[in-house]
């Protein structure tokens, strides 16, 4: 716990015959409204695949228990060789009740991103959007999918923010719409790099810090304020952060492998 976590466990070795990294955790959900300070309100697991190519995976289930109703999401996010967004499966419960389920698939070369979705409110659905330019990235909204989207900033500038723009399958702050494509434009700080602790180890860390305070809101809504720290290398792992305002809720790395 006094040590700097260098990436891999004593003595582990890659199976025979793979090619690929695997890296894979556990995120506990926490809430930090009065009364209740504490309380356990869902988790996270996700893993994430490096190929030997440059492409990525992630799968992420993740539970919010509280507040009602319930969100249920099962995610599997595909990025390119060159970090673009390649494709998401998405399957959504709310109130333990199916709510829908899409694709998206991105076609860089032609400019276009297209979601095949259906779900009980909104039948079968087919969208074609233009991807346009400046597009910072995907939000799948697992945890672990939004520390991953920090690579869109350059650290070796130095604490700084700008306006980051992403696609997302639903602009509600839980995600918990059926999948549809939508546009959101937010603030992303690098405040700067600290060591955090949690009870997966102690990790060299950037933090980051997302503020919703333009004229556009996140889903008509301005999102609370978002601190998270990530692991200051290449695989951006959350390790800890936390939202204010009406959510009041804490994330923890609580398990990794890698």
């Amino acid at each position: 716990m006094n040590g700097v976590d260098t990436g891999a466990k004593p003595g582990a070795r890659p199976w025979p015959g793979m090619a690929h990294r695997d890296i894979s955790g556990r995120i506990l959900y926490t809430s930090r409204k009065p009364g209740v300070e504490g309380a356990v309100r869902g988790f996270e697991t996700f893993r994430f695949t490096h190929h030997r190519d440059g492409r990525v995976t992630m799968r992420a289930h993740c539970c919010i228990e509280e507040p009602e109703p319930t969100v249920l999401r099962d995610i599997i996010y595909s990025l390119d060789e060159a970090g673009r967004p390649f494709d998401c499966l998405v399957r959504l419960s709310v109130g333990d009740r199916f709510m829908g389920s899409g694709l998206i698939q991105f076609e860089h070369d032609r400019g276009l991103v297209h979601c095949t979705s259906h779900g009980p409110s909104i039948g079968r659905l087919s969208q074609t959007m233009a991807i346009g330019e400046g597009l910072d990235g995907f939000g799948t909204h697992p945890i672990a999918g939004d520390a991953y989207l920090t690579r869109c900033m350059d650290t070796a500038r130095g604490p700084h923010r700008r306006t980051i723009r992403c696609l997302l399958p639903s602009a509600d702050h839980r995600g918990a719409t059926p999948p549809m494509l939508a546009e959101v434009r937010i603030g992303l700080e690098y405040v700067g790099d600290e060591a955090a602790e949690t009870e997966a180890g102690c990790f060299a860390c950037h933090h980051f810090r997302f503020v919703d305070d333009g004229a556009e809101k996140m889903g008509g809504r301005e999102h609370p304020v978002y601190d998270m720290w990530v692991t200051a290398d290449e695989d951006r792992i959350f390790v800890k952060g936390g939202v204010g305002g009406y959510m009041a809720t804490w994330y923890e790395l609580v398990e990794l492998s890698r």
